[in-house]
């Protein structure tokens, strides 16, 4: 299976300036297996270590952080002679007590060590006073497959490669059956697990199944580790995701979660889902000027599933509604087509925003920076090719060009530019 962090990796490892990498997101995004994999093809030597359970490394860090005392343990613990051009892959790091401090002095006083680090819930554990090594480790963000990458796993390699290239007239032809690929990536979404049990298997009841396991896991995670006062208020707004996301105003709403619902009493349990990797919140912005984080309104958000494939099945969407085409989008209004274009967004850039008006319903789905220009996107689930609030805010900063994306084929105007969106996620291609 390929991943894009891979070559990330790769450069991380020729730096000679490197620090511990600490791979970020939810349980199930691949996070074990893109360590081994990487390591099994670059380093002759590693070791992987998962403190989860590996009861002998689990208390390694809890006496001091004497370096060659700990290299001696965890040689102990894994079976293996480790020395400086082994790569340490630790796994369920937030397990290990003191972990996650323990990568400041490897990176102070043994920064010959390559050292990998991930762990299911270690956002969490990073937001629970942990001692944390700021400055002294790297972070890669792990999310789901994006549409390129699926593209790939599932034997469309050349499609994948026609995309990249950005050729409208050489990508044309084969439009029908991109949007079908797309299509079938809503249902499938781009949990490696999901992924490749497709590929073996062709099964969508099977996949359905593996999904909704997916889910459980989550909800037991709610039980085991989130605080037990905040356990009934994380699964409300968990099952409330749909709803949000099914508005036409798509601005958080708290009273959708239960009746009379405020903020005070959800904050926790949604920034909880954040840290867990589950939900990502993209907040509002109040214009379209440099830099958008100086016109961040933190109250106003929305939410965003992990991954699109989940939303589905959490809602039991049946794969029939989706592969046959338009009616998906006119039943659920757009929300898995918006989820989809949020998560390709995610995986090649940091920030993402959405602006509305302050006192009328306008608004643009998404708002992107990249380097020196602002890009304004309204997302489209058919080939609707209105776009009024998107035209509307053009003309109010005649500086920035417009992106629509639909199902519709690649066009240009002077102030707007549709990308289909089986290419919203291309390199490149805002």
């Amino acid at each position: 299976m390929y991943r894009k962090a891979v070559e990330y990796l790769k450069e991380w490892k020729l730096n000679p300036s490197r620090k511990p990498l600490i791979i970020r997101g939810a349980r199930q995004v691949g996070k074990t297996w893109l360590m081994k994999e990487f390591a099994k093809k670059e380093y002759k030597k590693w070791v992987y270590i998962n403190f989860e359970d590996n009861e002998l490394a689990k208390n390694v860090f809890e006496k001091d952080f004497d370096i060659k005392r700990i290299i001696m343990q965890l040689s102990i613990a894994s079976s293996t002679e480790i020395d400086s051009k082994t790569l340490l892959l630790f796994d369920e790091l937030q397990e290990a007590p003191r972990g996650v401090t323990a990568l400041k002095y490897f990176q102070e006083k043994a920064p010959e060590y390559s050292i990998i680090a991930a762990g299911s819930l270690l956002g969490i554990t990073l937001h629970q006073g942990t001692s944390f090594p700021v400055g002294k480790v790297e972070f890669l963000d792990l999310a789901p497959l994006s549409f390129i990458e699926f593209l790939i796993a599932v034997g469309a390699k050349q499609l994948a490669e026609v995309l990249t290239v950005k050729d409208w007239s050489l990508i044309a032809p084969f439009h029908e059956l991109l949007c079908q690929h797309l299509r079938t990536y809503y249902f499938v979404g781009g949990m490696p697990g999901v992924v490749s049990d497709y590929v073996a298997n062709g099964s969508l009841t099977r996949i359905r199944e593996i999904q909704k396991s997916i889910l459980t896991t989550y909800d037991n995670d709610f039980s085991k580790h989130a605080p037990l006062a905040e356990v009934p208020r994380i699964r409300m707004v968990w099952k409330s995701i749909m709803a949000q996301l099914s508005k036409e105003n798509k601005k958080y709403i708290f009273g959708l979660i239960k009746e009379g619902g405020r903020a005070k009493e959800f904050e926790l349990a949604i920034e909880w889902l954040a840290d867990a990797g589950l939900l990502y919140k993209v907040s509002r912005t109040k214009c379209g000027l440099m830099p958008l984080s100086a016109y961040e309104v933190f109250s106003a958000f929305k939410i965003f599933l992990v991954d699109v494939g989940l939303l589905c099945a959490m809602n039991n969407i049946p794969a029939t509604v989706l592969l046959q085409g338009s009616s998906l989008f006119t039943d659920y209004k757009g929300a898995l087509t918006e989820q989809y274009v949020f998560q390709q967004l995610r995986s090649s850039m940091s920030s993402v925003y959405y602006w509305s008006a302050d006192n009328s319903s306008g608004e643009i789905d998404f708002l992107v920076q990249l380097e020196d220009k602002i890009i304004p996107i309204e997302v489209k689930a058919e080939e609707n090719l209105q776009a009024k609030s998107l035209k509307s805010f053009v003309k109010k900063y005649p500086a920035l060009h417009g992106i629509r994306t639909s199902m519709s084929h690649f066009r240009e105007q002077d102030w707007m530019t549709n990308i289909p969106l089986y290419a919203i996620g291309v390199p490149g291609v805002l």
